[in-house]
Formats: C-alpha cells, sequence, structure tokens
C-alpha cells in the first residue's frame, strides 16, 4: 500500500507537539498528580504523566478513536491503551481480527505492532474520573482533525484510493470522530448519527464510521460488551476493507 511519503514525518512532528501539550491546566495537575501517588502495586514505576499521542501503522486504513488514557494505563506506560484493563480488551480483538501482532500491550517496549490500524484518543490526557470537560476535548480536537486529514484526506486519496473505516469507542469516541471528519471535509453528512453498539454509518464512497461500547471495566464487568460482540465489530470492519 502507497502512503504520501511526508505523512510519517508529520505524524512524527505532531506526535512531539501532542508529548509537549499543557493547554489543559486542569488535565495537567491530574496527570502528574496521579504519577506522585502511585497505587502500591506500582510503587518504584516512572510514570509517563504527559499527553499521549498516536500508535500504530502509519499507513493504516483503521483507525481506532478512544476517549482517554487511563490514570494508571496510559498515563502509567506512555502508550495509548497499554497496562489496563481496556487494553486487554482491545488489544485481543485486534490481535484476534489481523490488526496487532500479540493479543497483549504491557508496556512500551513490549513488541507490539499494529498492523493496518492506528489509535489515538478523543482526550490526550488522563482525565479525573475518566471525563474530560468539552473544553478540554475542544482544545484536543486539533490534533485528531490533522491525523484524520493525513490518513483519509484528498492528498492521500491521491495515493491510497482504498476504503478505509472509523471505529469510535463509546459514544465520546464515536462523536469525536464523525465531528472531526465532518470539520475536515470526510463527509457531507450534517446530523451527528446515533451512537450504538455496531452503528455503522457510510460517510462518504471510501469511509465508514463504525461504533462500539467501550471496552471499560464499566461494559465488560456488567456484560454489556462481551468478547463475541466486540469480535463482531472487527469482523464487520475486515469486510468493509476487503470491499476494495
Amino acid at each position: 500500500m502507497l502512503l504520501n511519503p511526508d505523512t510519517q514525518n508529520m505524524i512524527q512532528k505532531l506526535n512531539q507537539e501532542i508529548v509537549a501539550c499543557r493547554r489543559c491546566p486542569r488535565l495537567v495537575a491530574w496527570r502528574e498528580g496521579v504519577a506522585l501517588t502511585p497505587p502500591r502495586r506500582f510503587l518504584g514505576e516512572g510514570y509517563w504523566a504527559r499527553p499521549l499521542p498516536g500508535f500504530g501503522d502509519a499507513s493504516a486504513r483503521l483507525f481506532v478513536i478512544g476517549l482517554a488514557p487511563a490514570a494508571h494505563g496510559g498515563n502509567r506506560t506512555g502508550r495509548v491503551f497499554t497496562g489496563d484493563r481496556s487494553g486487554d480488551w482491545l488489544f485481543r480483538a485486534l490481535w484476534k481480527a489481523g490488526f496487532a501482532n500479540q493479543p497483549a500491550s504491557v508496556h512500551i517496549d513490549d513488541g507490539l505492532q499494529l498492523l493496518n490500524c492506528y489509535i489515538a484518543a478523543a482526550c490526550r490526557c488522563a482525565p479525573p474520573d475518566n471525563k474530560p470537560l468539552p473544553q478540554e476535548l475542544a482544545n484536543c480536537r486539533p490534533y485528531l482533525l490533522r491525523e484524520l486529514n493525513w490518513f483519509f484526506g484528498d492528498e492521500n486519496e491521491k495515493v491510497r484510493p482504498n476504503s478505509g473505516v472509523l471505529l469510535g469507542l463509546g459514544k465520546i469516541g464515536f462523536d469525536a470522530a464523525f465531528d472531526a471528519a465532518r470539520a475536515v471535509g470526510l463527509t457531507e453528512i450534517k446530523t451527528r448519527p446515533k451512537f450504538g453498539h455496531s452503528a455503522e454509518v457510510r460517510l462518504n464512497e471510501k469511509l465508514t464510521l463504525m461504533g462500539t461500547y467501550h471496552p471499560s471495566q464499566q461494559n465488560t464487568f456488567t456484560g454489556r460488551l462481551t468478547e463475541p460482540m466486540l469480535d463482531a465489530v472487527f469482523t464487520r470492519i475486515n469486510e468493509i476493507l476487503q470491499e476494495t
């Protein structure tokens, strides 16, 4: 698969900007404070305690958008969905569907590679109670706009005409994906579609938005989201990507 030769360099530059970001004082204080008072099981570990950049394959056709890093997951390890229960569910499903080279994401040097998949988040810092404020989401939004434009915008269409899928994890991830796609001109749909598990919306002739319940403990412990349910979403994604 061909890729705009400048995209990888642009992603690296953007990720450097993200890591240095301090736009949201509340999030800065929270992410750094968590690192100073870790639970006993993580005592002695050096926390990342900065915003998290995107992670994955620079030529990906599947773009996953989560909510935010976990306080003792990505905020600790320095990689999105790494070292927490949500990541256990997500990477198992990605691996089973062929989008990852291994089923677990434990730490940043564990050898994990994403295949045809890229993961980002609506909010790049760990928020208190996993609830970013509207203004904090707005502050992060320009990063997502730039990523989506590089992966699926007009310039890349010239060298990568294949179909793609945006997968929003939970309602916030789903809404953020749609709003960003609309903002960069990837769809003419004006009304935000309704979120639901397995929701599927054709944004344009080559890009589809899908939704799934977030693989958080709140959903997995209660049975609202099961492994077969999550697997079915990735089965459908593979079907879409194989259409072209």
